[in-house]
């Protein structure tokens, strides 16, 4: 079943792409892990990049970040697994949001998936 925050489908080179700029944000100390750490990042408009987890559940815990992720015009998009988005930040266990505010030496890839996944910009499916 079709989780309701999912707002559309992120293409599988997009999401590993996603998980290499958390990997280099977290060399740089410049990823948020988790949903509490990834809201705040959101309201204090530190964020450049969320990435949300498909698999959460209960789905409560995430549903708010892509409305306020379009509020603030925060580009955001979806991973399958909160396993491999706890990995990429460097957590032995799975985590259901990660905010980046920096991406390092991946700073061009966090550019095009700014840009790519801007709201308003993706075709919803």
């Amino acid at each position: 079943m079709a989780k309701s925050f999912v707002k559309f489908q992120t293409p599988a080179d997009a999401q590993a792409k996603a998980l290499q700029v958390i990997e280099a944000a977290k060399a740089v100390n410049a990823c948020r892990k988790g949903t509490n750490e990834a809201t705040k990042a959101i309201e204090r408009g530190e964020a450049k990049l969320v990435i949300i987890a498909e698999d959460v559940d209960p789905e409560e815990i995430v549903m708010h970040l892509p409305s306020i992720c379009t509020e603030r015009a925060i580009a955001f998009l979806y991973v399958a697994s909160k396993k491999d988005l706890g990995n990429a930040a460097g957590l032995k266990v799975g985590t259901a949001a990660v905010a980046v505010t920096a991406a390092g030496n991946a700073e061009s890839t966090l550019k095009e998936l700014t840009t790519k996944f801007a709201p308003g910009k993706v075709e919803k499916s």
